[in-house]
């Protein structure tokens, strides 16, 4: 997704790569905040999550910029409704652990506290300034 979606500028692709037997998943573009936008993002569904997870686990490598992750749940009905948290995606792969407790909410509607087994989706995001994105998503966990 881009934010072309709503008038924005923004360009992005997502490609399925294999490197040394390792597949991954990369996100790259210019996100743009031009024209009201800024962001690209890759987003999977998910159900039947345990309500006793606690903690996201990634497996990242990048280009040294802030990217966010994205949670949507069965109350995030509106397009602009989520929880993020964002995370440092380095150079060389590395792990990156969050805490469903650090993810904030986009909108006093929402609840301030993510239940798991209410998640519909997680997303990968560039978002919200004028940069190139470029980040591999080895491997995404949900953990207790």
């Amino acid at each position: 997704f881009t934010d072309g979606v709503m008038g924005g500028v923004s360009s992005g692709k997502m490609g399925l790569l294999n490197e040394e037997n390792n597949n991954f998943i990369r996100l790259e573009g210019n996100v743009s905040t031009e024209n009201n936008g800024g962001f690209i993002q890759i987003r999977h569904e998910i159900s039947n999550l345990s309500d006793e997870l606690r903690r996201i686990k990634l497996y990242v490598r990048g280009n040294n910029e802030k990217y966010h992750v994205f949670i949507r749940t069965k109350k995030t009905l509106l397009p602009w409704q989520f929880y993020s948290a964002d995370f440092l995606a380095k150079n060389n792969w590395s792990n990156v652990e969050l805490s469903l407790d650090d993810f904030k909410k986009s909108g006093f509607l929402l609840s301030s506290r993510i239940l798991p087994s209410d998640i519909k989706s997680i997303g990968i995001v560039a978002y919200g300034r004028d940069f190139e994105a470029l980040i591999d998503i080895k491997e995404i966990h949900f953990l207790n």
